[in-house]
């Protein structure tokens, strides 16, 4: 067998993650729990079977989560279409009423005091009403969307508000009636269309082709249990793949064991992991980071739950509780904001910074022989590889074998050796006074004006503005177990790491920090890292050269 570093490189040289489905990957293989940096000693390597699915697992990862936005996108898009046409229907009612007299005179000029004519069917009402039901919550998942008295609140917030714009003109005893009693009829619409929306879902025919394949971890009999659950059993929501056994040997009816749980996900799609009964917490947290890492959505039937890295919280789907397991990490909706945000900030950070970008391209084209720019290959989200852009700060033709030596040391934790005297007498963990630097450069390392041909990589999607350091492929070759959560996200321009020290720490602790950030994400540290960025790059913190 070869040795694993070569096979991770004719990984990443293929982009393949086929796995043969004979394969299970070892119980011992999963992610360390904590970011506690691990003993050199103890240090092992993933075999290449463990390897392929475990890439495989994040390079699907972002599919993953594309079909849960999907899935959530076309509920609120039923949801909003149905509730217009409710509104709507309740107005056309009306004003027949109103208008025709066909219940007599007496009904006719009720319906005209208490429903002035264009308030049913005004934008006004319908933009407040279906933001009422917003703020309630009425568009989440499970039964937040068919809850009655959440209904009634979101309908109330909607009468509310646009109730006050009247209020000084027509007085507020009669609007109060009127808005109070829209509100009665239009809540008991809502209801009866909720339920009967759910009555023709659960009826349509087959189970919904884009139903998230859902996979039960636990004891057999829990498991099997679990899957009668209503929320499972319908098919529209979930679609049963099987279950894993936490016994030894599992039941005839499972997939496998825990120690399957790579192999299971990849080659079933799965898309949504069910914890059953009870797990021990080393179990759990195993299940935790391989399912968060392949981007599934992880549900548990409801138990005590202390784990770090999760934040359970419960929901109720068809009367049933199910305790939501999620990491603090971006969703959905965030990831696409994410996105925005990169797009935008890339785009202007080129626009602004052209001039700058001009005069850089010149000094580096004048102060020595070769090109404006350097590519290197990095290694990205899941594994892929990519090439990452910069002015080019060393001279042209110079060999990297210093700075592979160096982070080879680093990764063994050679603290001693791999530090060096920064010019102040700090110790920090870099090539220090190197030869292969121009002059050009070392200014553009200190001012990290080399990196900004990389917001070419933050538009091409390769990269992000904040997020992990990318690492070059010996570095990625070398990777213990709780390291390959570094590539769970896109690598960034800057990150945790770079407001945080920088080359004053080793390289042990940026990957740590690294890790951190991944497990912690969110929009608001991403602006806090980018907002921190700026004193530390002018401050040249950390002695960036």
């Amino acid at each position: 067998m070869e040795a694993v570093p070569d096979i991770r490189a004719e990984y990443i040289e293929t982009g393949s993650a086929t796995v043969d489905p004979s394969i299970s990957a070892p119980s011992s293989a999963s992610p360390a729990p904590s970011v506690a940096r691990p003993s050199p000693r103890t240090r092992s390597r993933l075999s290449a079977e463990h390897l392929r699915i475990r890439l495989g697992l994040q390079q699907r990862a972002a599919e993953n989560i594309r079909r849960h936005l999907f899935r959530a996108s076309r509920r609120l898009a039923v949801l909003l279409a149905a509730d217009v046409a409710a509104v709507c229907a309740v107005g056309l009612t009306v004003s027949a009423l109103r208008e025709s007299g066909l219940l007599g005179p007496a009904v006719a000029r009720a319906m005209g005091d208490l429903f002035p004519p264009g308030r049913l069917l005004g934008g006004q009402y319908l933009v407040a009403f279906l933001l009422g039901l917003y703020l309630a919550g009425n568009y989440g998942a499970g039964d937040q969307r068919r809850g009655p008295w959440r209904l009634f609140a979101g309908v109330s917030i909607g009468a509310l508000l646009q109730m006050w714009s009247v209020v000084w003109g027509r007085g507020f005893d009669m609007v109060a009636v009127q808005y109070g009693f829209t509100a009665l009829v239009v809540w008991g619409v809502i209801v009866a269309e909720r339920l009967t929306l759910d009555w023709l879902v659960a009826r349509a025919g087959p189970p919904d082709r884009h139903a998230a394949r859902t996979l039960f971890v636990g004891q057999a009999e829990d498991c099997r249990e679990a899957a009668t659950n209503p929320t499972f059993r319908g098919g529209d929501e979930y679609a049963r793949v099987g279950f894993l056994d936490l016994r030894h040997p599992p039941a005839g009816d499972a997939l496998g064991q825990l120690s399957d749980l790579p192999r299971v996900l990849h080659d079933q799609r799965v898309e949504t992991v069910v914890v059953c009964g009870f797990l021990p917490d080393r179990d759990l947290q195993e299940v935790v980071n391989i399912a968060l890492a392949a981007g599934c959505q992880l549900l548990a039937v409801p138990r005590s739950v202390e784990l770090a890295n999760v934040h359970p919280s419960l929901i109720w789907s068809r009367g049933h509780p199910l305790m939501d397991l999620s990491a603090p990490m971006l969703k959905g909706p965030q990831l696409v904001l994410k996105r925005v945000v990169d797009l935008i900030g890339a785009t202007l950070g080129l626009i602004l910074l052209s001039p700058v970008m001009l005069l850089v391209a010149a000094a580096v084209k004048l102060d020595s022989r070769g090109p404006v720019f350097f590519r290197q290959e990095r290694i990205g989200v899941g594994g892929r590889r990519f090439w990452v852009w910069k002015f080019r700060t060393m001279f042209q033709g110079v060999s990297d074998e210093v700075h592979r030596d160096l982070v080879t040391r680093m990764l063994a934790g050679d603290e001693i050796n791999t530090a060096h005297a920064a010019h102040d007498g700090t110790a920090v963990f870099k090539l220090v006074n190197d030869a292969r630097v121009t002059e050009v450069g070392r200014f553009l390392r200190r001012t990290s004006l080399d990196e900004l041909p990389q917001l070419f990589n933050v538009l091409r999607g390769e990269m992000s503005l904040v997020g992990p350091r990318p690492p070059v492929r010996y570095e990625f070759e070398a990777y213990d177990h709780w390291q390959f959560d570094r590539l769970r996200v896109r690598p960034g321009i800057t990150g945790l790491w770079q407001v945080s020290g920088r080359n004053r720490l080793s390289y042990l602790q940026m990957c740590e920090l690294d890790v951190e950030y991944v497990r912690h994400w969110s929009i608001g540290l991403d602006l806090r890292i980018l907002l921190r960025t700026i004193p530390v790059v002018l401050l040249n913190s950390g002695r960036a050269a």
